[in-house]
């Protein structure tokens, strides 16, 4: 922690910078796309770069309060708006604090299967589990939704039998007003605002984005499921965790993650999520300290005798399905 300072400010400002180059020199050339197809590729790929270093090196990170020493109210967790659908006040509540505190403890860590998919024998088998494999594709594809509608379905918001003795922190109007309003920006700012702007362009910008948010969904979806769903992560009761002392909490959230392996833009494209476990232990310092502190965190773990769960990204994206299919059956 002694070494943060401005070499990180400067980091996350030159992020910031990149990121709207990209994003507005994709949506200029999807416009040129008339010219030349090449161009318009180019556009997209463009983009969803854009949204994804958004989503996760930029909005994940910040909305940590990695960065809230800058004081800068510009990069600060109290006032950041991503660009995705979930809303970021749902996603501190559900994520940030929910999934982060009781990670993988069953029946508090709603993040688990995200109510959709059944992950280990925690979970009664049920038939539709045996069609999870394409939910978890839709799931993907969709992704921003997902995200954006979790904490909703959890609260059984629209359908469902409403859970007794569950503190709500946030009135349903109050949800619903938040989904809708933000999903509504989206989709005006994507699929229409600028497609708009080209004129008789439409098409082509209104396409362009649909792909670089497919494009994007997918790449967050996989780096998020390959943090949290390779076959050696561990799950826990709420038995398990009662009375939990600070190194049994750092037990479980070693247990309950995954790392990548990659190269230094991998990781950053990742929103250095590649280093689930050091996130998980700290979720705090500024993510880009994560592989410092690795080897360290690698070493201890040995050293206690506690499993280190790395691997090249096919490796760990090939466990991951490899769990989704195994439960899809009793």
């Amino acid at each position: 922690m002694a070494k943060i300072g401005q070499e990180d400010a400067n980091y996350i400002r030159r992020i910031i910078v990149l990121q709207r180059i990209l994003e507005w020199s994709g949506r200029i050339l999807l416009m040129l796309g008339f010219i030349t197809p090449v161009l318009w590729v180019v556009g997209v790929l463009s983009l969803a770069i854009a949204k994804i270093l958004d989503n996760m090196e930029i909005g994940h990170n910040v909305m940590h309060g990695q960065y809230d020493w800058m004081n800068d109210k510009h990069i600060n967790s109290k006032s950041y708006e991503w660009d995705i659908a979930c809303d970021g006040a749902s996603w501190n509540r559900v994520h940030n604090y929910e999934h982060h505190t009781y990670t993988n403890i069953i029946g508090k860590d709603r993040d688990f299967g995200y109510g959709l998919l059944r992950l280990s024998k925690d979970f009664r088998w049920r038939v539709k589990n045996l069609w999870q494999f394409v939910t978890y594709l839709l799931l993907s594809a969709l992704f921003q939704w997902g995200v954006s509608y979790h904490e909703m379905a959890a609260e059984r918001v629209f359908f469902g039998k409403k859970k007794q003795n569950r503190n709500n922190k946030v009135s349903h109007a109050e949800l619903k007003r938040r989904f809708f309003s933000k999903g509504a920006r989206q989709l005006v700012k994507d699929y229409l605002l600028f497609p708009l702007l080209a004129g008789p362009l439409f098409l082509w910008v209104l396409v362009g984005n649909l792909c670089a948010n497919l494009l994007r969904n997918l790449w967050t979806s996989t780096i998020i499921f390959c943090g949290h769903f390779t076959e050696d992560v561990h799950t826990f009761s709420e038995q398990d965790c009662q009375n939990e002392t600070k190194g049994q909490w750092y037990y479980r959230q070693a247990l309950g993650s995954s790392n990548l392996k990659g190269g230094n833009w991998f990781h950053v494209l990742t929103g250095h999520l590649s280093f689930q476990i050091e996130h998980h232990l700290f979720p705090d310092l500024p993510a880009r300290r994560y592989r410092e502190i690795a080897p360290s965190v690698e070493r201890i773990l040995q050293q206690h005798g506690i499993h280190y769960n790395t691997g090249s990204f096919f490796r760990q994206y090939g466990s991951v399905v490899k769990r989704i299919v195994r439960y899809s059956f009793p």
